[in-house]
C-alpha cells in the first residue's frame, strides 16, 4: 500500500483509469440521460483520459509538478462533451494542488479533492445536483472525515463516498429516477478515483454496476426527458478557444443567453468551450469575438439519439438518421447548400452566381421550410443578410426535419457576401461555418437609407424623403446630400484601418453619385482596395461593408 502519491504513480493512475472506462464505456453510455439521451457519457469520458494518457507519455519529466501539469493539460485539450469536460476540471483541480510539492499524502488529498469540486462547481453556468458535481463532492467529504495523512486510507474513503453519492443520483434527477439509472458522468468519476484507490493499493473495488442501474435506455422515449429548459436546444458545440482570460467573462454570458449545459475551463490562455444551443452560428459568433476557436465539433441530438437507438436494435453501425432524411433518392447526405436573403437585382445575381439559393426577404416560414426542402441538400447554411430577418432562420432551423440547417447571423446583405466568399463545401461542416462566421463577423455594416419621416437625431435633423446614414443600426449621419451623409457614414467605419470597403448601389444611387464617393474614398485612403456592385436593391440606397 503506498502512502504518498508521486509522480510513476500518477502516470500508472492514468493508465489504469483509461483501461478501466474503456471497459465500461458501453456502460456508462447506456445510462446516459441528463443533460441529453445521447449516449455518449462514457466515450467523451474515455477520449478525456485518452488525450491526458497520451500527453502523459509524451512528457519525459519524472517529477510531480511537471507529471500533473501534463495530465491536467491534455485532458483540457482532448476534452469531450459535457462529463470530459468536467472530468478535465478535476483533474486541473488535482493538478493544481498536487503539482506544487515533490510526493503527496492524505492531507494534500483531501486538499486536492476540495479544490477540484470548487473548479468543477465554477465551470458550470447552472450547476445541478445528482451529476458527477455532486459524486465530486460527496467523495470531498467522505475523505475530510478521514484522520491522518495516509494517501491510500484517503483515496479508498474518497472513492467510497463517491460510490454512495452516485447511489443517490437516481433520486436527485427526474430524468434518472424516470429511466431508473444513475448519472452516467458521476459513474465514470467513479471508476477514475476507484482506479486511483488500486493503484495506491488500496482494495480492489467492485467497478461492477448493479443490474437496476444498467437498464436498458429506450432512446426515442428519452428525447423529452432533459432537464433545466433544454429540450429546446438541439445542438451541441463544442471548441477549443485561444483567447485573454478577460474576453471569457463576456463569452460566458453571450452563450449563456444562446443555451444551456454551458461549461467553460481553461488555463494558459485555452479553455474547452461547451454548450447546447440552437443557433449554431451565433454561438461561434460569439465565440470569434472573444478570441480564436478551434478544433470546432458540432452534434445534432435528434441524429444522435436515433443512430443509437438504431443501433442498438440492430446490434451494428449503419447509416440510422430519421426515415425522413432519406426518403428523398434525390437528397444527397453530406452535400451542403448556402441560402441567402436578398433583394434587387443585381444583389441576386451576386448571391447566385456565388453559388447560393437566393430568396426574397417577404419569403414565408413555410414557403423558407420548402426552399430548403427542395435544396436536396443534407446540410444547409443559411444567411438571413438582415437582423429583422434572424428570428425567422432560427424558427425555419429549429423546426427543420429533413436537412441540418446552420444559421450564419449575417446582419445585412454585405456580412453576407462577405461570408459567401470564404465558403467552401470541400471543407468540413463545422470548419465552414466558422470561416463564414468569423469573415461575416469581420465585415462592419454601413447604410444609407431614406427617411420616412422628418426626424431628429443624434447626427442632426432629417426631412421625410431625405437620406439617412446607419452604422451597425445606429444613426451616424444626416442631411440632405446623398454624396455627403455616405461620406459622414465611412467616416464611422474605421476606414484607416480597413483593407477593403464594398459598395452595394440601390436604385436611388446614381453612377455619379458612387463616382463621386468612390472619389473621397481614394483621396482621403488610397491604399484602400474599393469594389463597387450595382445591387439595385430599392429599401437601401448604399450598402457599405468595411472589412
Amino acid at each position: 500500500m503506498l502512502r504518498r502519491l508521486d509522480a510513476a504513480a500518477v502516470r500508472r493512475w492514468c493508465t489504469t483509469a483509461l483501461v478501466d472506462l474503456r471497459a465500461r464505456r458501453q456502460e456508462i453510455d447506456d445510462i446516459n440521460v441528463y443533460p441529453v439521451p445521447d449516449g455518449d457519457a462514457g466515450t467523451n469520458m474515455v477520449a478525456t483520459m485518452a488525450a491526458a494518457d497520451a500527453s502523459l507519455r509524451r512528457t519525459r519529466a519524472d517529477n510531480l509538478a511537471a507529471t500533473m501539469k501534463a495530465l491536467a493539460r491534455g485532458a483540457l485539450v482532448g476534452a469531450r462533451g459535457n462529463s470530459g469536460v468536467i472530468l478535465s476540471q478535476v483533474l486541473s483541480g488535482f493538478a493544481d494542488v498536487l503539482g506544487p510539492v515533490r510526493s503527496a499524502g492524505g492531507e494534500k488529498l483531501k486538499e486536492a479533492l476540495d479544490h477540484a469540486v470548487s473548479k468543477a462547481y465554477a465551470a458550470v453556468a447552472q450547476p445541478a445536483e445528482g451529476t458527477i458535481l455532486t459524486v465530486a463532492r460527496g467523495a470531498a467529504k467522505a475523505a475530510r472525515a478521514v484522520d491522518g495523512d495516509d494517501f491510500a486510507a484517503v483515496i479508498k474513503a474518497a472513492a467510497a463516498g463517491a460510490r454512495e453519492a452516485l447511489g443517490r443520483t437516481t433520486e436527485q434527477l427526474p430524468a434518472l429516477k424516470a429511466a431508473g439509472v444513475v448519472d452516467a458522468g458521476g459513474r465514470g468519476l467513479v471508476v477514475v478515483l476507484e482506479a486511483l484507490a488500486r493503484v495506491m493499493g488500496a482494495g480492489e473495488a467492485d467497478g461492477r454496476l448493479q443490474p437496476e442501474q444498467l437498464v436498458r435506455r429506450d432512446a426515442a422515449a428519452l428525447v423529452g426527458a432533459r432537464e433545466g429548459g433544454s429540450p429546446q436546444f438541439g445542438y451541441e458545440v463544442q471548441f477549443l478557444l485561444d483567447s485573454p482570460d478577460h474576453a471569457i467573462g463576456p463569452l460566458k454570458e453571450a452563450l449563456g443567453r444562446l443555451g444551456d449545459s454551458l461549461v467553460v475551463v481553461g488555463s494558459d490562455g485555452v479553455s474547452n468551450v461547451h454548450v447546447h444551443v440552437n443557433d449554431v452560428g451565433a454561438a461561434l459568433e460569439a465565440a470569434v469575438s472573444a478570441g480564436r476557436p478551434h478544433r470546432i465539433s458540432v452534434t445534432r441530438f435528434a441524429d444522435q439519439i436515433l443512430e443509437q437507438e438504431a443501433d442498438h436494435n440492430a446490434g451494428r453501425k449503419a447509416d440510422h438518421r430519421p426515415e425522413q432524411l432519406k426518403s428523398a433518392p434525390e437528397r444527397a447526405l453530406g452535400a451542403r447548400a448556402v441560402v441567402a436573403f436578398a433583394e434587387g437585382t443585381g444583389l441576386c445575381r451576386l448571391f447566385a452566381q456565388a453559388g447560393a439559393i437566393v430568396v426574397p426577404p417577404a419569403t414565408s416560414r413555410a414557403e423558407l421550410a420548402s426552399v430548403l426542402e427542395g435544396s436536396g441538400a443534407d446540410e444547409v447554411i443559411l444567411l438571413p443578410n438582415s437582423a429583422q430577418l434572424l428570428g425567422l432562420a432560427a424558427a425555419v432551423q429549429a423546426a427543420s426535419k429533413l436537412c441540418h440547417v446552420h444559421v450564419i447571423p449575417t446582419r445585412a446583405a454585405v456580412q453576407g457576401l462577405a461570408a459567401l466568399a470564404v465558403h467552401d463545401s470541400a471543407r468540413a461542416l463545422a470548419d465552414d461555418v466558422i470561416a463564414m462566421t468569423s469573415a461575416a463577423a469581420g465585415t462592419l455594416c454601413g447604410r444609407v437609407t431614406v427617411a420616412e419621416r422628418a426626424l431628429q437625431t443624434s447626427a442632426g435633423s432629417c426631412r421625410s424623403g431625405e437620406p439617412l446614414g446607419l452604422v451597425d443600426g445606429e444613426v451616424v449621419s444626416a442631411g440632405s446630400d446623398l454624396v455627403e451623409v455616405a461620406v459622414g457614414v465611412l467616416d464611422r467605419m474605421r476606414l484607416a484601418t480597413a483593407e477593403l470597403v464594398t459598395f452595394v448601389a440601390g436604385v436611388r444611387m446614381t453612377d455619379a453619385m458612387m463616382t463621386a464617393v468612390i472619389a473621397r474614398v481614394h483621396a482621403a485612403y488610397p491604399v484602400v482596395q474599393v469594389e463597387t456592385y450595382r445591387g439595385e436593391q430599392s429599401t437601401e440606397t448604399l450598402l457599405i461593408g468595411v472589412e
